[in-house]
C-alpha cells in the first residue's frame, strides 16, 4: 500500500487528464490523510473543469467567425486613463485549435500571471503586434483619437493580414476590414482578452523604464495612473516630458 505522503505527492503532480483515474484509484481509501488529499484533488480537478467551460464561452466569437475566416483578429488598447506614459494597442490572431486557459481581461489578472500568459500568447498566435501612440499624439489628437492610431499601427505590423477585427467596444476608423466591436470585449474573446494582456505587460514594463528616468514620480507603482502619490508629485515638481499636459491641468 502506497504510504500517504507518496499519494499525496501522486495526486499534488499528476496532470489534470489524469487525476479522475488517480482520484478513482484513491478515493475508498479510509485513512484521513488521504481523503483530505483525495478532496483537494477534486476540488482542483473541478476547478479546472470550470475553467474549461469558460474559455469555451469566450471562444464564441471566435467559433463564429472562423466558419469563414481563417485570421480572425482580436484588437485592445491599455492606458486610456492614465496622466502619463502613452497609450498602448495589441493585435492578436490565434490558430482555429488555440488552448489557451485563464485568458481573460488584463484588469482580472494578478501581475505574475499576465507576465506567464503574455509568454504563452506569443508562443501560440500565429500573429501579434503592438502599437503605440506616445503622449505627444494624444495631447495633439485627443486620447480617443490616439487609441486608434495605436490599434491602426498593431493592426498594420502583424505578419499576416487579419481577415476580420474582433474589437473591445470600438469601431475603428480608417481600416479596412470587417469590424465586430464587442462590449466587455476583453471578458467575452480570447482574441481580445490576449490582445489586452499584451498590451497591458508591455505598457507597464514601460512605465517601469520611465520610473528610472523619472523616479520621483513613483511610475513603476501607479503606472501614470492618478494616485494622490502621483499627483502630490506633480504638484511638488512638475509635470516630466510623458505627461498628459492635457490630462493635469488642474494639477499644475
Amino acid at each position: 500500500m502506497s504510504s500517504i505522503q507518496e499519494i499525496k505527492t501522486i495526486l499534488q503532480h499528476a496532470a489534470y487528464e489524469e487525476l479522475p483515474a488517480y482520484i478513482s484509484a484513491y478515493q475508498n481509501d479510509e485513512r484521513s490523510g488521504v481523503i483530505k488529499e483525495v478532496a483537494r484533488a477534486q476540488k482542483r480537478l473541478d476547478q479546472w473543469k470550470a475553467e474549461l467551460q469558460r474559455i469555451e464561452k469566450m471562444k464564441t466569437f471566435e467559433y463564429q467567425y472562423w466558419k469563414d475566416y481563417d485570421y480572425v483578429c482580436g484588437i485592445d488598447e491599455v492606458g486610456r486613463g492614465p496622466l502619463a506614459g502613452p497609450v498602448m494597442a495589441a493585435a492578436v490572431i490565434f490558430p482555429k485549435d488555440v488552448n489557451l486557459l485563464y485568458l481573460n481581461d488584463s484588469k482580472q489578472l494578478s501581475e505574475k500571471k499576465r507576465e506567464e500568459l503574455y509568454e504563452e500568447i506569443k508562443e501560440t498566435a500565429i500573429a501579434y503586434a503592438i502599437g503605440i501612440a506616445d503622449v505627444t499624439t494624444i495631447d495633439d489628437i485627443n486620447i480617443l483619437q490616439a487609441d486608434y492610431v495605436a490599434m491602426r499601427q498593431a493592426i498594420s505590423k502583424l505578419k499576416v493580414e487579419p481577415q476580420i477585427l474582433l474589437n473591445d467596444a470600438v469601431t475603428i476608423p480608417l481600416v479596412k476590414q470587417p469590424q465586430v466591436p464587442i462590449i466587455k470585449g476583453d471578458t467575452k474573446s480570447i482574441s481580445i482578452a490576449a490582445a489586452s494582456i499584451l498590451a497591458k505587460v508591455e505598457r507597464d514594463r514601460l512605465m517601469c523604464i520611465y520610473d528610472e528616468m523619472y523616479p520621483e514620480y513613483g511610475f513603476a507603482r501607479n503606472k501614470g495612473y492618478g494616485s494622490a502619490e502621483h499627483i502630490e508629485a506633480i504638484r511638488k515638481y512638475g509635470p516630466c516630458e510623458i505627461h498628459r499636459r492635457s490630462f493635469i491641468k488642474n494639477f499644475v
